[in-house]
């Protein structure tokens, strides 16, 4: 959620739809519940309210201070069992616990051989989808049934149940070290961010050797094959390896494609996989397969046999945009992409406790950037404050490169008021930033030489930055720095003299002629 202090019963049913909030209320009247029910007056309360505020349910009398903890707590857990009963909230995870739910229902009641056929049909369901989690309850299940009902197949039906407890078991494991493996690459990459020495890249690859070395691929299903894949995605984007991210993201989505069926059961890891190749695409510079690769994507999740959620579309809001916004920072249409931006805003304000602040702060550098891009520098450093003002946990890169955007938009619009208070202040922020490196300061020293010096002798300034930025753009570890904002396709404009567009645009034409 992108405001985890808001009241979560009060994000809950501000969340329900018109449908859910009509449902509620037929489960309700089913149970029989009084209308004066103080749980659904409490329902009807929050429901009106446009911010939370508990003082007004006590002075309402719907509850006292003491009992709104227990009463709220009650309440949640109504909306959610009518939500569970929601047929477009249903989905074969809770069709197959359901099943399972029954069966040991019907156990309990001593009906053994009605609690093993819904078990047997469950578990061939559950095996045909890959979801061995549910599977391995399911036999668990049907090991003690099997020991308590006395049939003349024990011997066969015994025999079946080891081999495929012992082999879901061996899967689950393989399922265990790789979704680890992932988890840990993951938070390395939101924690720490890309490797930027040596030292970093040691430390990578002992996390990802340590455990990758165990598996052996031929032996994975589809669930191991996808964490396998997810694996070396993220350790190849945290290594700025920009080949082989692509060479796994692709691996990663045409596993889906290999399995249609898959798309169904895993809508999440579809939509994150594209996401991830859409990206890469976009930093390798790949322009027409990333056209190509958007248009299958977007065909995928609009059919009408893909799953619809609120998660689901606030994951496709975020991949189509960002990835639209992608498209039009790579040829360059800067001006017919900030005319996206009033749509994007009106999406994000729905979305907004669905988001994290992240997320949302990529948005708003894109939107930034992209006013840059079409010479409106006033918005373009409003947006951008938008970033650096956030109160939400946004990684250091972001934040300084959101800083020398606002630096170049100072630069163009001549608005110097605070250029001297702003370089200190950046300069005191990449000070405290786990680990700046050369490029960080470099780039505050050209800002801070640029405004001291004569407009005449501006242009060697620039030319020197120029000579810099190639050579950190030869290192594999300052390349990622590059890739946020365009700061040296900038820089390169005004050597030359010419539109920072018809750079971007050069850019596009060399790749197109070396990718074909």
């Amino acid at each position: 959620m992108a405001e985890l202090h808001k009241d979560f019963l009060f994000v809950l049913i501000k969340s329900l739809t018109t449908s859910e909030k009509r449902q509620f209320t037929l489960y309700v009247n089913r149970l029989g519940i009084n209308a004066d029910a103080k749980f659904l007056l409490l329902f009807s309360e929050l429901d009106k309210m446009k911010e939370y505020d508990e003082h007004i349910i006590i002075n309402k009398k719907i509850s006292t201070k003491q009992q709104l903890s227990n009463l709220k707590a009650h309440l949640y857990k109504q909306i959610l069992v009518s939500l569970r009963m929601n047929p477009s909230h249903q989905n074969y995870r809770i069709q197959l616990r359901e099943q399972l739910d029954f069966a040991n229902i019907l156990y309990q009641k001593g009906l053994y051989k009605q609690a093993l056929k819904i078990l047997d049909k469950a578990k061939q369901t559950a095996l045909e989808l890959d979801e061995k989690s549910i599977a391995s309850e399911i036999i668990d299940l049907e090991k003690v049934i099997e020991s308590q009902f006395i049939t003349r197949s024990i011997e066969g039906r015994a025999d079946e149940l080891i081999r495929q407890s012992t082999e879901i078991s061996k899967q689950n494991h393989y399922a265990t070290e790789l979704s680890n493996l992932s988890l840990k690459l993951y938070s390395e990459m939101l924690t720490k961010g890309y490797v930027k020495n040596d030292e970093d890249r040691a430390e990578i690859m002992q996390i990802f050797n340590s455990q990758i070395q165990k598996i052996n691929f031929k032996k994975l299903n589809f669930t191991e094959k996808l964490w396998y894949f997810k694996a070396h995605v993220w350790k190849n984007q945290l290594l700025q390896e920009y080949k082989y991210t692509l060479k796994y993201a692709f691996q990663w989505v045409d596993l889906f494609h290999k399995n249609p069926e898959m798309i169904v059961s895993h809508p999440v890891w579809y939509i994150k996989g594209n996401t991830y190749l859409l990206k890469i695409l976009f930093l390798y510079g790949n322009i027409d397969i990333l056209e190509e690769s958007f248009e299958d994507f977007n065909k995928v999740v609009h059919s009408s046999s893909f799953a619809q959620n609120e998660n689901l579309q606030s994951l496709i809001f975020l991949t189509h945009y960002n990835t639209l916004m992608n498209i039009h920072f790579v040829k360059g249409e800067f001006f017919s992409g900030s005319k996206l931006i009033p749509e994007i805003e009106l999406k994000m304000d729905k979305l907004r406790d669905k988001i994290d602040e992240h997320h949302f702060m990529i948005l708003y550098l894109k939107m930034a950037a992209m006013f840059f891009g079409s010479r409106k520098f006033e918005e373009s450093i409003s947006y951008s404050l938008k970033v650096i003002e956030s109160k939400g946990n946004v990684q250091e890169d972001l934040l300084f490169h959101t800083r020398i955007l606002i630096l170049m938009a100072k630069h163009e619009s001549g608005n110097d008021e605070d250029y001297d208070e702003f370089i200190k202040a950046t300069l005191k922020f990449t000070k405290k930033m786990k680990k700046p490196d050369e490029f960080h300061f470099e780039s505050i020293h050209f800002f801070k030489n640029l405004n001291n010096i004569t407009p005449d002798r501006q242009l060697e300034s620039f030319k020197k930055f120029d000579e810099k930025l190639t050579l950190f753009s030869e290192n594999e570890y300052y390349r990622r720095s590059l890739l946020y904002i365009d700061i040296h396709g900038w820089v390169q404009s005004k050597v030359r003299n010419v539109d920072v567009i018809e750079i971007i645009k050069e850019k596009v034409r060399y790749k197109r002629k070396h990718q074909s």
